[in-house]
């Protein structure tokens, strides 16, 4: 097998996927401190042509030379918005018809593998703080919660591969042409 050379791909440029239909999905980061992982959100957003990124509270946001060295430039591709208040992005997000899903661990959470993504309904997917997780008043306010299952000696992912597997579980199950 031969590796792909990068005209081989056949990548969208900056404009095109901008202008492109979009996945009915919004990435939420709810006070994410690590300017990395918002940059590797940044590039998997991109990667499944998510509708935008709510970047809220202490995440930081472009431009930063930290997020531009994991995003490699999807920041200029990918819509987001800044919210000084992750409940303000869920309130308008739920008044657009999303569908409020936290990702964390919290009784009576859906396993992420048994959770039913349902066709035309937009999702907005919450993710938290490297340490402290989804903020108690988000999970309060969200319409359910999802829990990647685990099996090892660490009590979580990194945020950056929590949003990646959550996203990537979404794309699959949604009808969405490419």
């Amino acid at each position: 097998m031969k590796k792909k050379s990068i005209w081989e791909l056949h990548r969208m440029s900056v404009e095109e996927c901008l202008a492109a239909e979009k996945l009915p999905l919004v990435m939420v980061l709810d006070n994410v401190r690590s300017l990395s992982n918002i940059g590797a959100i940044f590039r998997t957003c991109d990667a499944f042509r998510v509708a935008s990124l709510a970047l809220c509270g202490m995440s930081g946001t472009p431009p930063s030379v930290e997020i531009h060295k994991t995003a490699l430039g999807a920041e200029d591709s990918v819509a987001w918005k800044h919210f000084d208040d992750t409940l303000d992005a869920v309130a308008t997000l739920r008044s657009l018809g999303y569908r409020i899903c936290v990702l964390e661990q919290v009784e009576g959470s859906i396993p992420l593998q048994e959770f039913t993504v349902e066709q035309d309904q937009p999702y907005a997917i919450i993710a938290g703080h490297e340490v402290k997780g989804v903020d108690q008043a988000v999970v309060d306010a969200a319409d359910c919660c999802i829990e990647i299952p685990q099996f090892g000696s660490k009590h979580s992912l990194n945020v950056s591969v929590s949003a990646g597997i959550a996203l990537w579980h979404f794309f699959s199950r949604m009808q969405f042409s490419v």
